[in-house]
């Protein structure tokens, strides 16, 4: 399993992302975005797939702010996305929790998304390939609607994420 780490304040990070990227991403590639815009901590999958929504993007993209794919309809979606798109390649992009000092990194992993897994919850797995956003301790008894986690936080982590998927779709040239 290869997996990459970095934090959204790296300079670099949106560089270092789409580079590990471009091996998973092709022109048979959807991104499903989970997450609901209801708690700021669990918005970062809505937030990337209206941003790339708004700009764009060249791929399909599922699970916006206004159309998000969260706890009460991601099997209807996943069941739809699977048979408007039967042999693509699923990008999975979800906000995580994790150790405190990971708190503003980007995962970028050659595997799937396990959504409502830090909170007790047995959801479908999402993705050949995934991209989390680790934007709370899992330390926290609140879980995703800590009133600490700053919308800021969520909004620097979603643009990192597009600029990457973005210059990954410039680095292969091919989509």
């Amino acid at each position: 399993m290869n997996k990459i780490k970095i934090h959204h304040k790296n300079p670099l990070a949106y560089y270092e992302i789409s580079y590990f990227l471009k091996d998973y991403i092709n022109n048979n590639t959807v991104i499903v975005c989970i997450g609901t815009d209801r708690c700021i901590g669990d918005c970062l999958g809505p937030l990337v797939g209206t941003l790339l929504k708004d700009k764009f993007f060249p791929l399909p993209v599922y699970g916006t702010i206004s159309t998000p794919i969260h706890a009460l309809n991601i099997d209807q979606k996943l069941s739809e996305v699977k048979f408007l798109h039967p042999k693509s390649n699923i990008l999975g992009i979800d906000a995580c929790l994790g150790d405190g000092n990971a708190i503003g990194e980007i995962h970028c992993r050659d595997y799937p998304i396990h959504p409502g897994k830090g909170v007790g919850k047995s959801l479908p797995d999402v993705g050949e390939n995934s991209i989390i956003g680790i934007v709370d301790t899992s330390d926290s008894t609140e879980l995703f609607t800590n009133r600490s986690i700053r919308l800021s936080l969520i909004f620097d982590m979603a643009k990192i994420i597009v600029d990457s998927l973005f210059h990954t779709i410039y680095l292969n040239n091919k989509i």
